[in-house]
């Protein structure tokens, strides 16, 4: 990941993984003959799509959700969660083996945790996790192709995984149209409370091949000390009115006398955004045109601007430099009140004891941390946190194929129920306990219990819930609301390239990332943005828009 790029939601969850992966699962496609299937252009059918529905097991939030996709929210846990799925899913079934990544450290095995058995109790029948840290998922996943030795259900790399995925999902996948597609997915109900949009990246080969983890559309656009910002003059991002205005902003908040930045790590995502820039590819629906974000004014726009920022001395010096695998030490120098602003994912906000709202609070109450919203007329939201990624099940039988669906709905639980409250805090008692509001409060052996990775099988909407802070839980659910409706559709989610699968997360991004951090940096002139577009279009984004383009006109047929 690197943090002066057009980082995604998904580079801003993975900190670094595996790479080189194709080159590793390439012997098992030919093995297949390739899957008897060529990677081809398509525009993906809504047919395929499950029908999508609100899903209410009988709670009641405190700020409502929106058909749109804003989010319910919550100002505290409820004291008797409910069920969301029925019986013992589970009984009678074989044992269902399951590897996922993790960002936190290997849990506790079944016979150590409370939480885990608990969880198999109410599924009636044994789940088998193998818990991998997300820097070494890529090469487990290429392991695990190579030898032919995949789970019955596993999570995709989000570093990108085999070159030719609609081949490896159609030789080694369960094909889930027959069981999701339409009105089929009813008997899943907490699966079709997933929306429509999260379903699209799931469609290779004109077949529904995957399960979302979704998210919430947008992983909005960092956050700043509001706090700072009224010290400037700026009591609402409002007063932003563009690019321009925010330089001088910037420049005001630089104080390195008090050892104090406007940005810390990167801001080209919420530049580009602010600009009116698209999230990679922008499509033209008169001429069914494709155009990559580098080659937009608007993204330009951003660069120009971030390259300013930087010879001002507006970046805290040396973190532009800075990794995905340097993420907790970043946003940790802007918790400890070392900037004004970071680029960082939503979830991180209200993360429990360790979220911007609970660790500033911790250091200086008046420290004020809050969501950025893209500022200026031309402003948008990216479409950048639709799912984290897909989970697949093996090719099985029929029967199998839903006893693992069963499996994927128990994960996809919402908020306040019973299997919820388990993947997310455990047994009450000896995983958590209820603090003076009635809210979970983990233990020292809740903290251990609840990393297996139940929650990356699938999941449907998270809700907006903190129990350190109600005016946090009110910034979120305010941001989404100004956030959603600016959010520009992302064509990649309609059509399909099988170059962009390829590489779009990968060799290209990191083309892109490597040479903007030179732009910006000044190690490279301004003039050096047009090799860097030339480069990006030969290496795989001209073919890339082809296939785009191939796909729309298919689509129109």
């Amino acid at each position: 990941m690197s943090s002066s790029t057009p980082i995604n939601r998904r580079a801003l969850f993975r900190m670094g993984a595996g790479v080189g992966l194709g080159l590793a699962a390439a012997p098992l496609l030919a093995a297949c003959g390739d899957g008897g299937t060529t990677a081809k252009a398509e525009a993906k059918s809504a047919s395929l799509l499950p029908d999508s529905a609100v899903r209410n097991i009988g709670l009641k939030p405190d700020l409502e959700g929106t058909a749109a996709g804003v989010p319910q929210g919550f100002f505290s846990y409820p004291a008797k969660p409910l069920r969301a799925t029925r019986n013992t899913p589970l009984k009678g079934a074989q044992p269902i083996s399951a590897t996922m990544e993790t960002f936190s450290p290997p849990p506790p095995a079944r016979g150590g945790n409370a939480a885990w058995q608990e969880i198999e109790k109410l599924l009636g029948g044994r789940v088998n996790i193998t818990a991998v840290p997300a820097d070494d998922y890529g090469t487990k996943f290429s392991t695990m192709v190579a030898s032919d030795s995949l789970p019955d259900l596993f999570m995709y790399p989000e570093s990108g995984g085999v070159d030719n995925k609609a081949a490896f999902l159609q030789a080694k996948c369960a094909d889930l149209t027959p069981y999701l597609a339409g009105d089929k997915i009813k008997d899943y109900p907490n699966l079709a409370a997933i929306p429509k949009g999260a379903w699209q990246s799931a469609i290779f080969g004109g077949k529904l091949y995957g399960i979302p983890i979704a998210r919430t559309g947008t992983g909005g656009a960092g956050f700043y000390r509001h706090d700072l910002f009224e010290e400037v003059g700026v009591t609402s991002l409002d007063q932003i009115t563009d690019l321009d205005r925010f330089v001088e902003v910037c420049k005001e908040l630089t104080r390195p006398k008090k050892d104090q930045y406007a940005i810390i790590a990167g801001a080209t995502s919420m530049l580009a955004m602010s600009a009116g820039a698209p999230s990679f590819w922008r499509l033209d629906e008169k001429t069914g045109k494709f155009t990559a974000d580098l080659e937009t004014p608007e993204y330009r726009k951003a660069v120009e601007t971030a390259r300013l920022l930087y010879k001002a001395g507006c970046y805290y010096p040396g973190t532009l430099q800075m990794s995905g695998a340097q993420k907790a030490q970043y946003t940790d120098m802007f918790k400890n009140g070392k900037g004004a602003y970071v680029y960082d994912g939503m979830p991180t906000y209200l993360a429990p004891g360790v979220g911007y709202i609970a660790a500033m609070k911790a250091i200086d109450k008046k420290y004020d941390p809050r969501p950025f919203v893209p500022v200026g007329k031309d402003a948008v939201a990216w479409m950048d946190n639709v799912a984290l990624q897909n989970t697949h099940i093996k090719k099985a039988a029929g029967d199998r194929v839903k006893e693992i669906l069963a499996l994927a709905d128990f994960a996809a639980s919402p908020f306040g129920s019973q299997e919820y409250t388990l993947i997310n805090y455990g047994v009450e008692g000896k995983d958590f306990t209820r603090d003076a509001k009635g809210n979970p409060a983990l233990t020292k052996q809740g903290t251990q219990d609840v990393t297996v990775p139940w929650k990356f099988m699938a999941s449907a909407v998270p809700a907006i819930f903190s129990a350190d802070s109600e005016q946090g839980v009110r910034h979120v659910h305010d941001t989404f609301t100004r956030m959603i409706p600016m959010m520009v559709p992302d064509p990649t989610l309609q059509y399909s390239s099988p170059t962009w699968d390829s590489k779009g997360s990968g060799s290209l991004n990191t083309l892109k990332g490597d040479a903007l951090k030179d732009i910006i940096a000044g190690r490279k002139p301004m003039s050096a943005y047009d090799q860097l577009v030339k480069d990006y279009l030969a290496k795989g984004g001209e073919q890339a828009r082809g296939e785009f383009e191939e796909a729309f006109q298919k689509g129109k047929k």
